[in-house]
């Protein structure tokens, strides 16, 4: 077969087009998989996914294309059905999914634009870059500080606001030989350049959009280290009108809740904290006061299973280990759960593993620990642990 026309680097917003199949082969895990003449689909690489959309047959037959691969220069379309008249000779008509297509388009242009300048003011190189479902993963090779980042966020916007040509070009071996450019591995072949002028140079076969104003937005999500640089979560253009929209819709949320205005949140909710640390501490301190009453109500060879509602794991583990401090029989704390039940056994001087397994097996829970102390949570309540417990102690 000849390689593939690839209809979507000469013109990226072509969204549909009339070949001929050249191959139809199944796979074995039903379906199959199409090669044309010449394509608008984008095969997966370089870190973008694969276009989505459809092949039509002449008789009006619909093939959903769910994935598309290049191998040695020919692109396969996959198609969830391949019925006996996806042959060789027979034209199709293909249509991309438009909409996936061009999100796809902003996201790569934009990382253009941001891994560009984070080279350009910081020598940071994209080292790591995938279109995900939600956002563009992009790992540099050095460190960034916040203050760096919002400094590169912001110029690479300044680049959008300035709608500038993408340009493709193929330069000659002789005239690459004399170009700075990025790129993330050596190319054999002919390269094709993506220039964006004075933002970035790069080596990359991806789809891009005409101008730098279509990306509409660049926006850094979250970062993190990632050894020995950074992981960036970027959204471009739709998504990142998105993002913001859902910012306003939490920020709407907290106003709500917290009675402030929008640019007091902040505040409201250090306040709110403060407020929280305050409380914690003294229910911490009411919580003593009431365990030491009920293992003072503990005779000192009593079992003691005792339920408090609202107990977090830490409050039952003090709740149990108080008990054992007032008996050496059996000790069980308990709480409800929107679940079930959370629980902690102890016993001083003794083991509760094998007491514990059999409540797991018993009850639907799940948990351990040490011979003397093991905790969990049960998906049935409290009164059948307890009774479970008692059965047990006595048996």
């Amino acid at each position: 077969m000849h390689p593939t026309e690839r209809f979507y680097e000469a013109d990226p917003y072509r969204a549909e087009a009339d070949t001929l199949i050249e191959a139809a082969e199944p796979l074995a895990e039903g379906g199959g998989r199409i090669a044309m003449t010449g394509t608008v689909f984008y095969p997966e690489g370089g870190g973008q996914p694969a276009d989505r959309g459809t092949l039509t047959l002449p008789d009006g037959t619909v093939l959903p294309v769910t994935d598309v691969h290049e191998k040695e220069g020919i692109i396969w379309h996959t198609v969830s059905l391949l019925p006996p008249d996806a042959k060789a000779g027979v034209p199709v008509h293909q249509q991309i999914d438009w909409e996936w297509r061009f999100d796809k388009m902003q996201q790569h242009t934009g990382e253009h634009i941001l891994s560009g300048t984070l080279h350009r003011l910081f020598g940071a190189e994209n080292v790591g870059f995938h279109i995900g479902s939600e956002a563009v993963r992009m790992d540099t090779s050095v460190p960034i500080s916040p203050e760096e980042l919002r400094q590169a966020e912001a110029e690479a916007n300044r680049f959008i606001w300035r709608d500038l040509p993408v340009q493709i070009s193929y330069p000659s071996r002789e005239e690459l030989a004399h170009m700075t450019y990025r790129s993330k591995k050596e190319i054999e072949g002919q390269v094709r350049i993506v220039t964006i002028p004075g933002a970035d140079v790069c080596a990359c076969c991806g789809t891009h959009t005409a101008t730098t104003g279509q990306v509409g937005l660049i926006k850094i999500l979250a970062a993190e280290h990632y050894k020995g640089g950074m992981r960036l979560s970027v959204v471009c253009g739709g998504r990142a009108l998105a993002e913001v929209q859902a910012m306003q819709d939490r920020q709407s949320t907290i106003v709500a809740l917290l009675s402030a205005k929008p640019a007091e949140t902040a505040n409201a909710v250090r306040r709110v904290h403060a407020e929280l640390t305050a409380l914690k501490y003294t229910q911490y301190g009411l919580c003593g006061q009431l365990f030491d009453a009920l293992a003072g109500a503990v005779g000192p060879h009593e079992d003691a299973i005792r339920t408090v509602a609202g107990l977090d794991p830490d409050g039952l583990h003090r709740l149990a280990v108080r008990l054992t401090e007032a008996t050496d029989g059996l000790c069980a704390a308990l709480t409800p759960t929107d679940k079930g039940c959370g629980y902690c056994l102890a016993r001083r001087d003794g083991d509760v593993r094998s007491l514990t397994k059999a409540l797991n097996a018993a009850c639907g829970g799940r948990g351990g620990g040490k011979p003397g102390i093991c905790q969990g949570s049960c998906s049935a309540g409290p009164e059948e642990v307890a009774a479970f417990l008692q059965n047990a102690a006595h048996s």
